[in-house]
């Protein structure tokens, strides 16, 4: 009963990550939908931040970043400039940037491997996904025209963004969603090989750690 409390928050935020990103396309849609969007994507911020406020130290740049990201969203909904929305997109940008890091943090410290763990290794590489969307959702809104899409291809929804990112993260890449911009492609470049070493870095560590039944029962 209590390792399943323990496994509950990164379930929870694992779980909360996949349905952003399944229901991103599908909500990406008009002014209704993307409202209902915006609150959604709230789930695995809120949950993001009572997971690293577990942490010593990590409560309050998280309750802040999250602040941040709380008001600069609803600033962007009432004044929907490009410049308001480019703030927004980077303050999302550190706010998952911490993330990350404060929960790799956890990974790496671990001592023995349980369902947290696997729960917290996926849930950070969805979050280095969104890291990356939201960069290159600021970027493309500071300087439009630096990512090219293709002709069936819309430019005006931010779910193409979060597509191009898992795609790169991912290394697969099919060419619809392409960045124009010296600064932008190595970006790309960056995030392929953060996610390259990200799932080699993770299963080590993983392995390392892990212990058998009779080996735990022994220490």
């Amino acid at each position: 009963m209590l390792e399943n409390s323990k496994t509950r928050p990164d379930l929870f935020l694992l779980l909360s990550l996949l349905m952003i990103i399944l229901l991103y396309p599908a909500l990406d849609h008009g002014g209704l939908r993307r409202s209902l969007l915006a609150a959604l994507f709230f789930v695995p911020v809120i949950l993001s931040t009572v997971r690293l406020s577990e942490k010593k130290g990590w409560m309050w740049p998280s309750v802040l970043l999250m602040l941040g990201v709380v008001i600069s969203t609803a600033v962007t909904m009432i004044h929907p400039s490009r410049s308001l929305i480019g703030t927004k997109w980077s303050i999302a940008a550190a706010f998952f940037g911490l993330t990350v890091f404060g929960l790799f943090s956890y990974l790496k410290n671990a001592r023995n491997i349980a369902n947290s763990h696997l729960y917290t290794a996926v849930s950070i590489y969805l979050l280095l996904g969104l890291l990356w969307f939201a960069l290159y959702s600021a970027i493309d809104a500071f300087f439009p025209g630096v990512i090219s899409y293709n002709n069936a291809t819309a430019t005006d929804r931010p779910s193409e963004l979060l597509y191009f990112s898992l795609i790169t993260l991912s290394t697969v890449g099919y060419g619809d969603v392409v960045p124009i911009a010296g600064e932008v492609r190595m970006l790309a470049a960056l995030e392929g090989i953060t996610g390259v070493l990200y799932v080699a870095i993770t299963v080590a560590l993983l392995v390392s750690s892990y212990r058998t039944p009779d080996q735990k029962a022994g220490a």
